[in-house]
């Protein structure tokens, strides 16, 4: 028998919610078959068959939230059937013609990574320091904080992976020589079912909460006056080029930022993460160089991803690596707001309704239409003249007529 474990689905997340089978106990499949749909963050996923043989036991049930690494399905082999675990890229090329774990194509994989983070108890002979860690970022990131060795922590999540609370729990040990407190969760308090939080939705709520307690968050607001606008502008491709301009005006925004170093890196091109509302989930595909689209380009690759994204159709990379993003959540309501950066970005600009404001002018008091603006940094790295001078240039090209 031979056991398939999830892999990493090339996302940095340490886990995936198990949408749909393809395939049933018992059949017979092919390497490269369709065998499962997953769910990441902002993606659903198929995952083939990384072997040829028949299936014994599936170990999820549509619905399960799976750990990165965790069985998931077992597999009986023909007999002589030879399985080839490269360590290295050089060994890929001669490995290839043997069968693989795939995830929409080839990818090598090691058993050796596979059995360290799918069975707790397979390296427990070996000394704490030489353990693997099965942890998310924001844990290891809480741990270094509080100068925690996540070797030392036995987990107590699903697949033995390490939780805040196990960061948290340890740590007050240390500083009081006592296990800390744990708060009776809601659902412990109160009368009725509390729904689990799953899929794209899960994953808002880990962003925010790592955008909450890693960033020092200032917001400057102010508004556009686009009075002079033609009949039928969309307001859409004009904010992505608005903002454009303000990168080029203060490119330290187009940026990412690690606070271990303290360090920066600085983009010349802008992978503009956009956010989209669907029903009652928030999706965030990237618009690839954006500073190089023209507004009619633009207008096109924004309606081409709003489809995509209500017919869950991107894959994991139109998700990934965005340099800035923008909130136009205006055209739903609203018209002031503090969008959350979620890192490792390091600025959002968020744009509100369109109202028709009163305003004085040269010439007397007019009625014009002014759009509100609404831009969050991080200003552990981002100064508020750069996060002004970088919201100047995007008021002056809002105000320009074409």
């Amino acid at each position: 028998m031979t056991t398939f474990h999830l892999p990493d689905l090339g996302e940095g997340l340490a886990e995936a919610e198990i949408v749909a089978w393809h395939v049933r106990e018992g059949d017979e499949v092919r390497v490269d078959q369709r065998m499962m749909s997953v769910e990441t963050a902002k993606a659903v996923v198929d995952v083939p068959s990384p072997y040829t043989g028949k299936i014994l036991q599936l170990l999820a049930k549509p619905g399960d939230v799976v750990a990165t690494g965790q069985a998931v399905v077992d597999f009986e082999l023909p007999a002589g059937t030879q399985i080839i675990h490269s360590a290295s890229h050089a060994d890929e090329s001669a490995a290839a013609a043997h069968d693989k774990g795939t995830v929409v194509g080839f990818m090598s994989v090691s058993d050796r990574e596979w059995t360290e983070q799918a069975d707790t108890n397979a390296n427990s002979h070996l000394p704490n320091d030489r353990r693997r860690v099965r942890a998310s970022p924001s844990v290891r990131m809480l741990a270094k904080r509080l100068e925690v060795d996540l070797r030392r922590i036995k987990g107590s999540g699903r697949g033995g992976l390490i939780t805040m609370d196990d960061v948290l729990n340890i740590s007050d040990f240390k500083r009081n020589g006592r296990p800390a407190y744990r708060m009776p969760a809601l659902s412990e308090l109160l009368a009725g079912d509390f729904e689990t939080l799953r899929g794209a939705r899960r994953t808002m709520s880990h962003a925010m909460s790592i955008s909450r307690d890693e960033i020092a968050m200032c917001t400057v607001f102010d508004d556009a006056d686009i009075h002079a606008w033609g009949p039928g502008t969309d307001i859409t491709s004009r904010s992505i080029r608005a903002l454009v301009a303000g990168v080029k005006a203060a490119p330290t925004l187009n940026a990412v930022f690690d606070p271990n170093g303290p360090s920066r890196r600085l983009f010349e091109q802008v992978h503009l993460g956009i956010a989209v509302d669907v029903g009652d989930q928030l999706f965030v595909p990237v618009i690839r160089n954006a500073d190089r689209l023209t507004l009619v380009e633009l207008r096109a690759e924004v309606k081409r991803l709003k489809e995509a994204v209500r017919n869950r159709s991107l894959t994991p990379d139109e998700f990934r690596d965005y340099t800035i993003t923008l909130s136009n959540f205006g055209t739903i309501a609203g018209r002031y707001a503090t969008p959350l950066v979620v890192p490792p970005t390091v600025a959002i600009l968020g744009t509100g309704k369109v109202r028709r404001d009163v305003v004085a002018t040269d010439t007397g008091v007019e009625v014009h239409k002014r759009i509100p603006l609404s831009l969050t940094f991080d200003h552990r790295c981002i100064t508020g003249g750069e996060a002004c001078r970088f919201l100047g240039a995007v008021i002056q090209d809002f105000e320009q007529s074409t």
